[in-house]
Formats: C-alpha cells, sequence, structure tokens
C-alpha cells in the first residue's frame, strides 16, 4: 500500500519504512515537522511523504486494514468515553459583558476610593 519505485530519474528513493517510522515518531512525540532526529532524513522528504499521503487517501486505505484486521482478531474494544471537563472556550466566544477598564470604571473606581 506505501508508494514504490517508479523507475524514473532523478533523486534517489526514500526508503518507505524510514519514512513511516519518521511519520509515526513526529505523531507520538508531538513536535514540529523541523525538529525531527536526523536519522530519518531531511524533515522536508519526510514531510512530503506524509503530504502526498494524505492527498491520495494511502493514510485512510492504511487505517481502514489495519482497523479491519485487528477487529477480526478481536483486539478492538469499540466503547467510547468522552470527557469534556478540559474543553473550554475563549473568551472572546462568550456572550456576556466584562468589564474592560473603560472611562466609566474609571469613574466608579475615584467614587470607591474616596
Amino acid at each position: 500500500m506505501l508508494p514504490a519505485r517508479t523507475g524514473r530519474q532523478g533523486r534517489p528513493f526514500s526508503d518507505a519504512r524510514t519514512m513511516v517510522e519518521a511519520i509515526i515518531y513526529r505523531y507520538r512525540c508531538g513536535i514540529a515537522w523541523r525538529d525531527l532526529p536526523e536519522t530519518f532524513g531531511p524533515w522536508q522528504t519526510v514531510w512530503t511523504w506524509h503530504h502526498r499521503m494524505a492527498k491520495t487517501g494511502t493514510w485512510d486505505q492504511v487505517h481502514a486494514k489495519l482497523t479491519a484486521a485487528a477487529d477480526a482478531a478481536g483486539l478492538v474494544d469499540w466503547s467510547l468515553s468522552v470527557d469534556s471537563t478540559i474543553a473550554r472556550a475563549h473568551q472572546h466566544a462568550t456572550n456576556t459583558t466584562r468589564l474592560t477598564g473603560g472611562w466609566i470604571e474609571l469613574h466608579e473606581s475615584r467614587n470607591r476610593a474616596a
């Protein structure tokens, strides 16, 4: 399912296993593309592989095939748990008014200080 050599002249073909390991490493560690270790080769090459495979739908095919194989083997638990305790709205997403320190609030603070 991974890209193979096309036989065209040009740059040498990168090893598919190394590219997939680099992409997985990047997502597992949560790092930027530029922070990939040099053992995986140039980060631009890894990004290009990832981008092409996402564009052609290869990742979706790999995911579907692996999920089907794991489900057939009974390794997938399809229960789902959602925890929304960390979901927060941005302060500007609310429709409430708040004190902003404008002119009216300055007058009110002078009265309180007196």
